[in-house]
């Protein structure tokens, strides 16, 4: 069966990300294999947003292994408190980068990624997992987007994990 998601032409990002949650939720409501809820949701998202990059990285074996993504190849594996997505994982909050290049230890997957936003994952506390959105612009990502992919996170904390 094909999945249709509707996204309101001319809208703002608010309106946007307003549209998704409901649709990401009944996306992945009733899917039992967690790759494909987030492979759905990185597609829906990736497309939606505009996003140059987006992506999640999984926590196996004490560092964050990348999993499902869109856009250029990326990072296999990030230790813990390395670059953004470490630090996200360390600091177990959202982290929004207007300069990749004035990040003190970003890992630089791609040299076209100019900002960044990795959010932590949380199931009963424990951290499973980031979703990590690049940019290929500076100061893309503002309030709305860590308000909204906040809420996609708690969705996905509660059905994928």
């Amino acid at each position: 069966m094909a999945e249709e998601i509707f996204i309101p032409q001319n809208a703002t990002k608010a309106d946007t990300y307003e549209a998704l949650l409901p649709q990401v939720s009944a996306l992945i409501a009733h899917e039992t294999d967690r790759t494909a809820a987030l492979a759905n949701i990185v597609a829906v998202l990736h497309h939606s947003l505009g996003f140059f990059w987006t992506g999640f990285y999984l926590v196996k074996n004490g560092e964050l292994v990348l999993n499902v993504f869109q856009g250029p190849i990326a990072c296999s594996r990030i230790k813990y408190g390395r670059g953004v997505c470490g630090t996200a994982w360390a600091e177990g909050r959202t982290i929004v980068v207007d300069d990749v290049d004035l990040f003190p230890g970003h890992i630089a997957c791609s040299s076209l990624s100019k900002s960044e936003i990795v959010l932590p994952i949380f199931k009963n506390g424990d951290i499973f997992g980031v979703l990590d959105i690049d940019s290929d612009k500076k100061s893309f990502f503002d309030s709305t987007d860590s308000e909204m992919l906040e809420k996609i996170c708690r969705i996905i904390g509660d059905v994928c994990f």
